[in-house]
């Protein structure tokens, strides 16, 4: 039998490999070896029934055991070290998912921005006044610019092949939303007997292109029609261009001067170009789009947020005014008229399409919810007066406010519908 000196260093200590020892105590005659299931079975019953064959093996397998530490040896099993592997790199990748996810749906908090900016505005204006009219032509650039970089040509073709559709959402941005807002801005005056300003304020509002959050919006309430509403977005952005100006000068011009050419060339600086500038990097340098394209959402928000409070702060002596509660309820009326307009309509002219609900929802948001930004940077650059950026401040407010309780309201009773 092979003897172990356990005085000795751990390298003289160990036993020969387990093959040599074999072949030096097995007798020189062929062996048969039955498959077996075990580990145990393969140290104990492979082998003839040799007592002094079957010590020497439990002695070697006992040494090997004492030279290697279980600790050390457990941490090369094959199996655990890939597990290990596999775990951290998924662990990593869910971290970084998880940022991305964090930062792409920074989105959803909007509703709680918007209403946080106003309370915010109206209780310490200062924290806004800061960020001065001259800074809404570039906000509202930044915002148009992130609407182009998410945007793509596919969004365009799947709903182009909607034409009615789009003609109807196209109708009530620019035929439905500037009468009613020529109603209410006439009554303003009339009525009421507010300032000439404030009315052409109202109906500024009513002249300008769609809203991107209702784009948002329709997401929220109705995903599959988002690109629809994109579309239906773009197309009133891009031709507010020509129409916005018209439109102002036929409901406005006689009341107050309007400079066409100036609000055409304005609209194009922070409409058009900022858009055009991001589908071209979405396209042509799709790694650096796909890089700031998870740093929008929140840089989104913080600029929608600055763009709520600070128009309600500049204007806090007008909107706590007297008048100020009823210019309030000029602009409730108006979008609650254009939300429900552009539901009823749609639905009298939609009516036998499978998904009418759906489309109803989508061109109430598009009917009901505007640039009131764009406006009120139009009006702070092209009226003299400052009343006319009143409106479009309330505007920006309850647009949103109204826009995403809607949201609520239809998710909620879209979920309670049994499959």
């Amino acid at each position: 039998m092979y003897s172990m000196n356990t005085s000795a260093p751990l390298s003289q200590r160990c036993p020969r490999p387990l093959l040599s020892s074999l072949s030096y105590h097995l007798p020189k005659r062929k062996f048969s070896f039955p498959p077996l299931p075990t580990k145990h079975h393969l140290l104990t019953s492979t082998f003839p029934r040799s007592p002094s064959l079957s010590l020497h093996l439990e002695s070697s397998r006992i040494s090997a055991r004492k030279c290697v530490p279980e600790n050390v040896s457990n941490s090369f099993e094959p199996d655990q070290v890939q597990e290990e592997a596999f775990g951290s790199i998924q662990e990593i990748a869910h971290n970084e998912i998880d940022i991305t996810k964090i930062l792409m749906g920074a989105n959803s908090i909007i509703p709680h921005v918007v209403l946080a900016s106003t309370l915010l505005a109206l209780i310490f204006p200062p924290s806004f006044t800061w960020f001065t009219t001259r800074y809404y032509a570039p906000a509202l650039g930044f915002l148009m610019f992130a609407v182009g970089v998410n945007s793509s040509s596919k969004d365009f073709i799947e709903a182009i092949n909607r034409p009615g559709v789009l003609t109807a959402g196209y109708v009530g941005q620019f035929i439905i939303k500037p009468l009613l807002g020529y109603f209410f801005g006439t009554i303003s005056v009339t009525a009421f007997r507010l300032p000439t300003s404030i009315g052409a304020g109202i109906m500024l509002v009513s002249c300008v292109s769609g809203a991107q959050l209702s784009n948002y919006a329709t997401f929220l309430a109705d995903p599959a029609m988002a690109p629809l509403s994109i579309v239906m977005t773009s197309l009133s952005t891009a031709t507010a261009v020509l129409v916005t100006p018209m439109l102002s000068l036929l409901l406005i011009g006689k009341r107050l001067p309007v400079d066409v050419k100036g609000m055409m060339s304005s609209i194009v600086q922070i409409v058009v170009v900022p858009i055009a500038a991001g589908l071209l990097l979405n396209r042509f340098s799709p790694r650096i789009s796909a890089a700031i394209r998870p740093l929008l959402p929140p840089l989104s928000v913080f600029v929608t947020a600055l763009c709520v409070g600070s128009p309600l702060a500049i204007n806090i002596d007008a909107v706590l005014s007297p008048f100020g509660i009823i210019i309030l309820l000029l602009i409730i009326g108006f979008h609650a008229s254009s939300f429900f307009a552009g539901y009823i309509l749609t639905g009298l002219v939609f009516q036998k399409a499978p998904d009418v609900k759906a489309l109803q929802r989508t061109l109430s948001f598009e009917t009901g919810m505007q640039s009131s930004l764009l406006a009120l940077a139009l009006a702070n650059k092209f009226f003299k007066d400052p009343l006319v950026g009143v409106p479009p401040a309330i505007s920006v407010v309850i647009m949103s406010l109204m826009g995403f309780s809607l949201v609520m309201l239809w998710t909620k009773r879209r979920d309670q519908v049994p499959a």
